[in-house]
């Protein structure tokens, strides 16, 4: 079933990745939803999303995508290990502090309200930034083109689809409010102040 030691890491850290969005996931889901724009495209990203995700675990549980690995030496997958670790903290401090507002979907919750703090200070889409330095984590530790390039495919037009949507429904519910807080932060990276 495994073949690598990479493959048992990566499960393992898919699971506490899995484990952090359980955690938040349930405890958000009796709160009422005020706002929720879902369309076909928003499920379909969703969807490929969940693709992206699920071939690693193919990989690691069978040999159907072996013949795509390559070599790389053992401490690029061992610094993949620390990017993801990285990613799995980075996924709960933004779930954390977002709290009761986070959505599955497009959407505001019933009293929602803007959140600047924490994390949110410093970047405004910390969980598609989890998700993107988790990709990169997931190339560095399986050595395969198929399932170590897979979640990075999938998640960039992901991102690039949904924050916009979701700036647009923060734009539209908080006016200036957000467009202040936009012109102050990065999208997944901290803007630095110029001199």
């Amino acid at each position: 079933m495994f073949n690598s030691t990479f493959k048992i890491v990566y499960f393992v850290l898919f699971m506490v990745i899995s484990a952090v969005r359980k955690y938040f996931t349930s405890k958000q889901a009796k709160k009422g939803m005020a706002k929720e724009k879902r369309t076909g495209l928003d499920i379909f990203f969703l969807v490929i999303n969940g693709i992206g995700m699920v071939i690693p675990l193919v990989y690691v549980f069978t040999s159907r995508l072996d013949f795509a690995d390559y070599d790389l030496p053992d401490w690029v997958g061992w610094l993949g290990v620390l990017v993801i670790l990285d990613a799995a903290w980075l996924l709960f401090w933004s779930h954390r502090d977002l709290g009761r507002h986070w959505t599955i979907s497009v959407g505001l919750r019933e009293g929602h309200k803007l959140i600047t703090t924490g994390i949110y200070k410093y970047i405004r889409h910390p969980m598609y930034a989890a998700h993107l330095v988790w990709a990169i984590g997931q190339i560095l530790i399986l050595h395969n083109w198929i399932a170590g390039y897979s979640f990075i495919v999938a998640m960039l037009p992901f991102y690039l689809y949904r924050s916009r949507r979701e700036e647009e429904m923060l734009i539209e519910e908080f006016g200036d409010d957000y467009r202040e807080y936009k012109r102050k932060t990065g999208a997944l990276f901290p803007k630095f102040k110029q001199a």
